[in-house]
């Protein structure tokens, strides 16, 4: 048992941090009334956005060690989260709050709102940004996912079905 908690890395600084933000997201995502997007868009871009989440944290985290997440030896529950919840639940809060009049207004919050969380993650002490070239891609990179990726991507589906 004491393995399994080990391994979890519930002892990692900081994580009620990543914890609180990915259960408040996601109880967001699931009990705010869907406007612009169904259940079913819900569910493929909850899937699609996870994996995509998932390929960068081992490009970035394992691959270029740009940042580590709770102890860097090991895939705690906080990475877990992190890296499941808070960006699926981000782009499908986006894409049902976003009507297409919108968009760069709500890009730039959204922006604003990832950046943030992980701002706060590095202040908490869960996140160490091993190169700082992190704090200048990240943004950047918010804010054409939220721009341009999750807008093609919801047309995509809605091509499919």
């Amino acid at each position: 048992m004491e393995k399994i908690i080990h391994r979890l890395d519930f002892g990692a600084e900081g994580l009620w941090f990543p914890l609180t933000v990915s259960l408040i997201l996601a109880l967001c995502m699931l009990i705010q009334p869907k406007r612009l997007i169904s259940w079913v868009e819900l569910y493929i871009t909850f899937g699609v956005v996870g994996l995509a989440a998932w390929l960068s944290d081992v490009l970035v985290m394992r691959v270029l060690d740009w940042v580590d997440l709770g102890d860097a030896k090991i895939t705690g529950i906080g990475e877990v989260l992190s890296y499941t919840l808070i960006p699926a639940s981000l782009a499908i809060l986006y894409l049902n709050l976003t009507p297409h009049e919108n968009r760069w207004r709500n890009s730039i919050v959204f922006t604003l709102l990832s950046f943030l969380i992980q701002a706060g993650m590095e202040y908490v002490g869960y996140m160490k940004v091993v190169s700082p070239l992190i704090l200048y891609i990240s943004p950047i990179f918010y804010l054409i996912v939220f721009r341009f990726i999750l807008p093609i991507h919801l047309r995509i589906i809605r091509k499919q079905h």
